[in-house]
C-alpha cells in the first residue's frame, strides 16, 4: 500500500510539472512570434545600411553587374577618391557647422519661448503659441519665393548663416510643441523653491528647469540634427558657391546627367552617415527617457 500511495503522488507530481511546461511553452510561444517580427523588421531597416557600406568598397562595374553582391576585393580607396577628388572636406565642414551651431540655436530660442508660455500667465499666451503651432501644418518650403526675396533683402543669400537661420525657423515650431508639452507636465514646486531660496527667473531657466529638461531636449536634438543634416531643398535654393555646399547638395557632383560614379556615391554617403551614428549613441539614452516620459 505504502509503494502504491507514492507510486501516486510521484505521478500526480509528474503531471503538474508536465502542465506547467505546457503552459511555459504557450507562454513562450508569443514571445518567440514577437521577437521574430523584430527581428525581420530590423534585418528591414539594416539591409540598405549593410547594402549602402558593402557597395562602398566595391568598384563601379562591379556594382552594375552584380547590384546586391558583396565585395570581393575592398575598394578602400573609394574613401580616399571621395574625400580628395569632390571638395568633400567643404561640404562636411558646411554640414557640421549648419546642423550643429543651428541646433544650438534652435534648442535656446524654442526651450525659452516654451518655458515663457508653460510658466508665464498672459492674456496672448494661448494665441501665441497657436501660431508657433500653426507652423506644424503649414509647411516653410510653400513660401520659399517670399523667402528667397526677404533673404535677399537682407544680403542672406549664399551664405552659410542665412541657411542656418532657416533650418531653424522651419523647425522651430515643432520644438516648441515638444518643449511646451514637458514644460506644463513639470511640477512647479521645485521651481518655487528655487525662487524662494533666491534664484531669479534667469537662474531658474538655466540651473533648474534645463537640467531636468534633457530627455526632451535630446529628443528634438536627435530629430532636428538628422532632418537638418539631411536638408536638400533650402540648400538647392539659398547656396550657389561650391565651396559653401552642404553633403546632401554636394553629392550632386558625384550624379551625372549621363552616368553616375556610383561607388564614389556610396562612400560619401557612408562617410556623411557617421556623425548622425554618433549623435544618436551619445544621446540615444536621454532619446529612449523623452519617449517613454511622453508615453506616460
Amino acid at each position: 500500500m505504502a509503494t502504491t500511495s507514492v507510486t501516486g503522488a510521484e505521478r500526480d507530481t509528474e503531471r503538474r510539472m508536465r502542465q506547467q511546461r505546457h503552459i511555459e511553452r504557450r507562454r513562450r510561444f508569443p514571445a518567440l512570434i514577437s521577437y521574430a517580427v523584430l527581428v525581420l523588421f530590423a534585418i528591414i531597416e539594416m539591409y540598405p545600411i549593410f547594402l549602402m557600406l558593402a557597395n562602398s568598397l566595391r568598384s563601379d562595374l562591379d556594382i552594375l553587374s552584380n547590384p546586391l553582391g558583396l565585395p570581393t576585393q575592398p575598394q578602400f580607396g573609394n574613401y580616399v577618391e571621395i574625400w580628395e577628388r569632390s571638395n568633400f572636406p567643404s561640404y562636411f565642414m558646411n554640414s557640421v557647422y549648419v546642423t550643429g551651431v543651428g541646433l544650438l540655436v534652435l534648442l535656446l530660442i524654442s526651450s525659452m519661448a516654451a518655458f515663457y508660455l508653460a510658466r508665464f500667465d498672459f492674456r496672448w499666451n494661448k494665441a501665441l503659441l497657436m501660431v508657433f503651432l500653426l507652423g506644424l501644418t503649414l509647411p516653410l518650403k510653400l513660401a520659399v519665393v517670399p523667402l528667397f526675396m526677404l533673404m535677399q533683402s537682407l544680403d542672406l543669400l549664399d551664405t552659410r548663416n542665412g541657411l542656418l537661420l532657416v533650418l531653424v525657423a522651419e523647425r522651430l515650431s515643432f520644438a516648441i510643441f515638444v518643449l511646451y508639452g514637458f514644460f506644463i507636465t513639470m511640477p512647479r514646486e521645485v521651481e518655487e523653491a528655487a525662487m524662494v531660496d533666491g534664484a531669479n527667473v534667469w537662474q531658474v531657466y538655466w540651473r533648474v528647469v534645463m537640467p531636468m529638461m534633457r530627455p526632451a531636449l535630446a529628443t528634438v536634438a536627435i530629430v532636428s540634427i538628422v532632418s537638418m543634416w539631411n536638408e536638400f531643398f533650402f540648400p538647392l535654393v539659398f547656396i550657389r558657391s561650391d565651396e559653401l555646399r552642404t553633403i546632401p547638395l554636394g553629392m550632386l557632383t558625384i550624379v551625372g546627367e549621363f552616368s553616375t560614379e556610383w561607388a564614389l556615391l556610396f562612400a560619401g554617403l557612408t562617410l556623411s552617415s557617421v556623425p548622425m551614428i554618433i549623435a544618436f549613441v551619445i544621446l540615444a539614452r536621454q532619446f529612449m527617457e523623452g519617449l517613454t516620459e511622453g508615453i506616460r
